[in-house]
């Protein structure tokens, strides 16, 4: 039977930026505390507070319903959810009906080589893998817990179950910048495309943003010394800006939230495990879904909330790493929102 939403107009927020790209942090847990990211001794959220796996999928419906095309399913790791495979099965019927176009992940891939199998077989054609260096010690040191084996295990997986794999690395002065042209060719020696990130000052961490903090300016200009890196127009639905790579015939992408913005065009929005959900990434103003969702047995009270949170959406975010004050922009966390 069509949903009673089905013939709703698309979202259009106040800048004409029609909304059709959910993020959808299913929980804040991870099983690594990368040192950018968390602090290692985390509190995280009662588990009384979060959403059902029913919710999530009854508010993932409802933004489906208004013109949502692409979903990406978040954490912290969101592979760690219990049942979140139940989840995913169940979302993947907005694929066989045609109502979506995309149901993707990102992972920092400990959980890839038990799942990657059911994943493929629920509809997944291509995930992103947190990988921020090939060094053993040093992805142990940067994610605390982490353990390189597995997660390469776990790509191996992946691509044999058919996903398509793109890396992302956070660029860290002093830690990673050197690696960087091995990550390269790594990833597109695999057929992975690599994307580089900026750094963003979301949550109080034990380390000093602005030691960590690299311009992806300088990335560039310094990998131009060994690559030939060609603009093009390639597009995935996230903020990315893509270069060609003619030395590894490879795509290689930036996400420069500090040094160039993204929001103007800007197709997202994120829901967090608690139904809380955010219009920017970078800007502290929410919207409660949980409330109305549980409200009533019907979508009606829901939509309207999506309907006055979208026409709130801001024009763009206020990143900016406070060398005075070392306060993150945002208090918190990224796992929280969601990557």
């Amino acid at each position: 039977m069509p949903s009673p939403h089905a013939s709703q107009p698309a979202m259009i927020d106040p800048f004409g930026r029609s909304i059709t790209y959910l993020r959808v942090s299913v929980t804040d847990r991870c099983d690594f505390r990368c040192t950018y990211c968390m602090a290692e001794d985390m509190a995280f959220l009662p588990k009384k507070d979060l959403l059902s796996l029913e919710e999530i999928d009854r508010l993932v419906t409802v933004f489906v319903d208004k013109g949502v095309r692409k979903i990406r399913l978040t954490g912290g790791e969101p592979l760690v959810r219990k049942n979140v495979m139940h989840l995913i099965r169940r979302l993947s019927r907005h694929l066989d009906s045609g109502a979506m176009d995309e149901l993707t992940l990102t992972t920092n891939g400990s959980q890839l080589a038990r799942l990657a199998g059911e994943l493929a077989d629920c509809g997944i054609r291509r995930i992103n893998v947190s990988l921020d260096t090939l060094d053993r010690e040093k992805f142990r040191a940067i994610t605390r817990w982490g353990d390189l084996d597995r997660v390469m295990a776990g790509i191996d997986a992946a691509q044999a179950a058919g996903i398509a794999i793109k890396l992302n690395a956070v660029a860290l002065k002093d830690f990673n910048e050197r690696e960087i042209p091995d990550l390269l060719r790594f990833a597109h020696g695999r057929s992975m495309d690599l994307t580089v990130i900026e750094t963003m000052p979301m949550g109080e961490i034990e380390a000093d943003r602005t030691d960590q903090y690299l311009p992806l300016s300088l990335l560039r200009a310094s990998l131009e010394r060994q690559f030939t890196l060609t603009d093009i127009p390639y597009r995935t639905g996230g903020p990315a800006r893509y270069v060609h790579v003619a030395e590894t015939g490879g795509k290689l992408g930036f996400i420069t939230p500090m040094t160039h913005n993204f929001c103007e065009s800007c197709n997202r929005v994120r829901l967090t495990c608690t139904g809380t959900l955010y219009m920017c990434l970078g800007q502290d103003d929410a919207a409660d879904l949980r409330g109305p969702l549980r409200a009533s047995p019907d979508d009606l009270l829901v939509s309207d909330a999506i309907d006055e949170a979208i026409g709130r959406k801001p024009k763009g975010h206020d990143f900016v790493i406070d060398r005075r004050s070392r306060r993150p922009a945002v208090a918190r966390h990224m796992s929280v929102t969601g990557g």
